[in-house]
């Protein structure tokens, strides 16, 4: 066994499912790692934990690392581990619609996705592939996603951006409708574990234990039901209740939101790095190999 270790959550969220399914299981634990997971203070912080010694290791979007990188090319943050390939977010709209086009958007009022940089990232890079100016948007004024739900609901904007359970909520409730699953686009790199580059290097067993931990929990999320998983980690959500987290387990599972083995691929690095590049929140175009370290996956899975 190796030893204990803080792992950090990004938020407490239903796309990191796999995460708690991990632990209820105690799958980290048969891999050898003994871990105690503790939620960040702030999504800005769960890297920074890393750097002041709070946490050992993280888990949350390569984002945050390239975010470092850009600021000093010589930061130690390096990743490892995919966990969530497709992203999470959702466009959910007042009214039922056919048959969805990107430009459907220029007759609607829209509220973005802001609590975490990423899905408007991901979001306006879409846009600009399809020839539309992120700025033609009719972009309702920044608030976060559980007042953007109220929003929709009170008819003060007609399609939001967000993530579970607030889609679930919508559609169950009768006054919200699946327009888009931006998972739909392929793989992107989504979320991963990141740590320091010497935390990696001196407690390389760890990080193996980890993603053999999470390669198990993997197996399981694709072998078991909706509702067997929801009953293993519906500790981790006691305001949901167990049928709604199931549908929204199976939603995200339909939709390739999570991904079937750890391994993190060079092309979806690069798929979610050019969305931050496009969208501005980082100029330095960071190489796969200074932020990713892939060989602590493959090295693991080798056994």
């Amino acid at each position: 066994m190796s030893r204990p270790i803080v792992l950090f959550e990004n938020m407490r969220a239903v796309p990191y499912v796999p995460f708690y399914l991990a632990a209820a299981r105690k799958d980290w634990e048969r891999a050898g790692a003994e871990v105690r997971i503790e939620t960040s203070p702030a999504t800005a912080q769960t890297a920074v934990a890393l750097l002041d010694g709070r946490a050992d290791v993280s888990w949350g979007g390569p984002m945050r690392v390239m975010l470092h990188h850009n600021a000093d090319p010589d930061c130690p943050l390096v990743c490892f581990g995919q966990v969530v390939s497709g992203e999470p977010f959702v466009l959910v709209g007042r009214k039922p619609i056919a048959s969805f086009r990107l430009a459907d958007l220029l007759d609607v009022r829209i509220g973005i996705a802001v609590d975490v940089p990423t899905p408007w990232m991901t979001f306006q890079d879409d846009l600009r592939r399809a020839g539309i100016a992120p700025s033609s948007l009719d972009r309702a004024p920044d608030v976060s996603m559980a007042e953007n739900a109220e929003r929709l609901r009170n008819g003060e904007v007609d399609v939001i951006q967000v993530f579970e359970p607030y889609v679930d909520q919508a559609v169950a409730g009768g006054w919200g409708h699946v327009w888009h699953r931006f998972a739909g686009r392929g793989d992107m790199s989504y979320t991963s574990f990141y740590t320091t580059r010497r935390f990696a290097d001196e407690e390389r067993e760890t990080c193996r234990a980890l993603v053999r931990g999470i390669a198990a929990a993997q197996e399981a999320l694709f072998a078991e039901t909706a509702d067997e998983i929801a009953g293993q980690v519906a500790e981790y959500f006691p305001n949901i209740e167990r049928v709604a987290l199931a549908r929204m387990i199976e939603g995200y599972r339909a939709s390739g939101v999570w991904a079937r083995s750890p391994e993190l691929p060079v092309d979806t690095f690069v798929r979610l790095k050019a969305s931050l590049l496009s969208g501005g929140l980082i100029d330095y175009d960071a190489p796969y190999h200074q932020v990713v370290d892939d060989a602590i996956t493959a090295e693991a899975l080798a056994g």
